[in-house]
């Protein structure tokens, strides 16, 4: 069974194509093995890019690429270019720490700091040279975008650690839009969590695409048909198809795609 589209994926909207990201011959390689070979692709402004594919598909070495958390990988080699607004983000000079800035990221496995839940989302504006007097606004901010805000209101001295697993993965979305980033990137946001933790994350995402441009690494296909505006299929470190959610998921290009979608493989 096809899973179901989100109304967004398929009401024929295409909001937002100014291009945000882009891909150009995108190879990446550990050592001798080949991790991504000849990426092309376009990441648009305000859109969710859904990124599926079975295991060791290329998917989670795509997304650190486009904030340079692949340089942290030993023996590492890339080939092509990833513009960002424009601008190479491996040109010799570029300002990687601005870039991360920029270009935000939630992994898997929330991991809030040994802080309280404000000091979780005050911690980097404040080592960023955030001004104290308007640091209770960022915290409110942040958790309202996070939807968050009601549920710790009451409580933002109690220790982050006391939250539940889908508190605390929205705690860790909300320490990322702190730092009021323009792309987010997210690498299995929902892993592990149950199914009301799971459905606010993907409200969440909803909204926050009116403000930010998101790409998000599922092994859900369900998950990327319901929250995605555009989706990339990856296979074995290629790219193999690219499009509206709609389409790939209902009249696919290429019959990998069709196979996958359709539970033949994953």
């Amino acid at each position: 069974m096809r899973p179901r589209l989100s109304q967004e994926a398929g009401n024929g909207i295409d909001a937002g194509t100014f291009t945000r990201i882009e891909v150009r011959d995108l190879s990446f390689h550990y050592g001798p093995e080949t991790a991504l070979a000849h990426i092309n692709l376009k990441v648009r402004r305000n859109q969710i890019l859904g990124i599926m594919g079975p295991a060791r598909s290329g998917k989670t070495s795509f997304l650190r690429i486009l904030n340079r958390l692949s340089d942290l990988a030993a023996n590492a080699r890339l080939e092509g270019q990833v513009l960002l607004d424009g601008q190479d983000i491996f040109a010799p000079g570029f300002d990687v720490n601005a870039l991360r800035r920029k270009v935000g990221i939630v992994f898997d496995k929330p991991v809030p700091l040994p802080k309280s839940i404000y000091e979780n989302l005050a911690f980097a504006p404040r080592m960023q040279g955030g001004g104290g007097a308007t640091m209770p606004e960022v915290v409110e901010r942040a958790l309202r975008r996070a939807h968050l805000w009601d549920e710790v209101k009451d409580r933002l001295g109690s220790p982050a650690l006391a939250l539940s697993g889908g508190q605390q993965q929205r705690l860790c979305l909300a320490r990322t839009l702190a730092m009021e980033p323009e792309v987010i990137l997210l690498d299995e946001p929902t892993s592990g969590l149950d199914p009301i933790s799971t459905a606010k994350i993907e409200d969440t995402l909803a909204d926050l695409k009116q403000s930010y441009t998101i790409v998000l690494v599922s092994n859900s296909d369900k998950q990327i048909a319901r929250v995605s505006d555009r989706v990339a299929f990856f296979l074995m470190g290629e790219l193999v198809e690219e499009g509206p959610t709609r389409q790939v998921f209902t009249v696919p290009r290429d019959p990998r795609t069709e196979a996958f979608v359709s539970g033949s493989f994953g």
